[in-house]
């Protein structure tokens, strides 16, 4: 079953799929990286200092554009209830979609993140820094994304809202993940991870919550 749904979510998310999710987010996170140079101009240190934390920015943004096809689309079409019915728990549910939410957009931002630093010109330690910055922040991105779109799903206009809330709850994660470029170390990448863990464990109790209330009410 879990196979099932996992093979499900990502055919909605993954790009090609009937969502399409994956796409959109790849695409603004190159056009960031893109457009950047253009608006700080030529100065290659400039671009070298500063284009790891725009990476992450762009990453943070990148993860907002597919909140609105988590939750919302499955919860009028009465998914959660069939599921219910066959005695499928909203947690494990909210669990699968989390590691396909993941699946449809990390790997591809992960790959994307190699380009974009030849772009703004990164070096191959600063690049490194940032790549393992966000294999360990993207998890946490993930689930903030997915907690929050489950939160909004039943709300006017909730995929906006969702956007607004996800971006000064993710702040921890962009902190300790972009800080990391500024120090020596590996601390600010490992509490971005630990983060990320707890996000994670928390993520499918809050949205499966969230979706029976709404299923409920």
């Amino acid at each position: 079953m879990i196979g099932t749904l996992l093979r499900r979510d990502l055919g909605l998310l993954l790009p090609g799929g009937r969502g399409g999710g994956g796409v959109l987010p790849l695409l603004f996170f190159l056009a960031v990286a893109m457009l950047y140079p253009f608006a700080v101009g030529p100065d290659a240190q400039l671009l070298a200092r500063t284009g790891g934390g725009v990476i992450w920015v762009a990453a943070l943004l990148a993860a907002i554009l597919p909140l609105e096809k988590l939750v919302s689309g499955d919860l009028e079409a009465g998914v959660f209830d069939q599921l219910h019915l066959r005695g499928i728990s909203e947690e494990l549910v909210m669990a699968v979609r989390l590691l396909a939410h993941w699946l449809a957009f990390a790997p591809l931002l992960l790959l994307a993140t190699l380009p974009a630093a030849g772009l703004l010109g990164l070096d191959g330690t600063t690049t490194r820094t940032v790549l393992l910055g966000l294999l360990a922040g993207t998890p946490g991105l993930a689930a903030v994304g997915l907690a929050v779109a489950a939160l909004t799903a039943a709300l006017r206009g909730g995929a906006a809202l969702a956007g607004l809330m996800v971006i000064p709850l993710a702040v921890p994660i962009l902190i300790f993940g972009a800080g990391a470029l500024s120090t020596t170390g590996d601390g600010g990448i490992a509490l971005a991870a630990a983060i990320s863990l707890g996000l994670c464990a928390v993520t499918p109790f809050v949205a499966g919550a969230a979706i029976r209330s709404v299923r409920e009410g």
